[in-house]
C-alpha cells in the first residue's frame, strides 16, 4: 500500500512537472519581435468638419510603410472643397492634393506594443480651381449700402506647394488597429495666384491670410496595419 502511494505521488509530481513545463516552452516561443508593414487609413476630421459646415466637403487617405526600426515611409492624398467669406469677398476652392514625406517615432515601447510618438515631415503640392462668386467695392463713405458684385468667375490650373512639420501619435487599441491625432504646421513655397485677388483656400493647405506663408492644421485618424514581417 504504502509502495502504491509513493508511485502515484510520483506520477502526480511527473505530470505536475511536465505540464508546467510545457506551459513555459510555448511562453518562451512566443514572437516578441515587431511587426513591419503598411498601415492604411483615413483622417476622421473631415468627415466630421462636413457634418459641422454646409459649403465643406473633404476625404483624405494616409498610409505609412516601417522601413527602420523608427523610421516610416508617409504619404496622404486627398480632396478638398471650401467656400471662405471675407468682409469683401467670398470665393470657393476645390482641388486635389499630395503630401509625401516621412516619420520619426521618438517613443520607446514596451516589449509587444507598437504605439507611436511621432514628428513627421512633408512636401504637399496640390492642384485645383477657385471661383470669385461675389465682391464688393470699397466705398470710405459709409453713407452709402455696400456696393456687392455677384461675379462667378472661374479660375483653373492653379496650383500650390509647401513644407510641412507633423507632429502627433498613434495608438494600438486593438490588434493592427490604430486611432491617432496630430497637428501640422505649414510654409508655403509657391502658388499660382488667380487674377485680381489671392487664394483664401488651397486644398490640403487649408486657409491662407494676406502677408504670411504660413498655415496651420489637424486631424484625427484611424487606420490598419497590414504585417508584412516580423523582425
Amino acid at each position: 500500500m504504502k509502495q502504491r502511494l509513493i508511485f502515484i505521488l510520483l506520477t502526480s509530481f511527473w505530470f505536475h512537472s511536465s505540464a508546467v513545463f510545457a506551459q513555459q516552452a510555448v511562453t518562451d516561443t512566443v514572437d516578441v519581435r515587431e511587426k513591419y508593414g503598411l498601415r492604411v487609413g483615413i483622417d476622421l476630421s473631415k468627415p466630421i468638419k462636413m457634418l459641422i459646415e454646409e459649403d465643406y466637403q473633404g476625404l483624405e487617405v494616409k498610409a505609412d510603410y516601417r522601413l527602420y526600426e523608427n523610421i516610416y515611409l508617409a504619404g496622404e492624398i486627398g480632396n478638398e472643397q471650401n467656400v471662405i467669406s471675407q468682409p469683401n469677398v467670398t470665393a470657393s476652392a476645390k482641388g486635389s492634393y499630395v503630401k509625401l514625406g516621412g516619420d520619426y517615432n521618438f517613443y520607446h515601447n514596451w516589449t509587444g506594443m507598437q504605439n507611436l510618438i511621432y514628428i513627421g515631415l512633408r512636401y504637399g503640392f496640390a492642384s485645383f480651381s477657385t471661383e470669385l462668386e461675389e465682391y464688393s467695392i470699397y466705398d470710405r463713405n459709409p453713407y452709402f449700402e455696400p456696393d456687392i458684385r455677384a461675379e462667378g468667375r472661374e479660375f483653373n490650373n492653379l496650383t500650390a506647394g509647401w513644407l510641412e512639420v507633423k507632429l502627433g501619435t498613434k495608438v494600438e487599441v486593438l490588434n493592427n488597429l490604430y486611432l491617432g491625432v496630430h497637428v501640422e504646421l505649414k510654409k508655403k513655397i509657391n502658388e499660382t495666384k488667380p487674377g485680381n485677388f489671392d487664394n483664401l483656400y488651397i486644398p490640403g493647405f487649408n486657409r491662407t491670410y494676406d502677408g504670411s506663408s504660413l498655415g496651420v492644421g489637424y486631424g484625427y485618424s484611424i487606420s490598419y496595419l497590414i504585417p508584412l514581417y516580423r523582425q
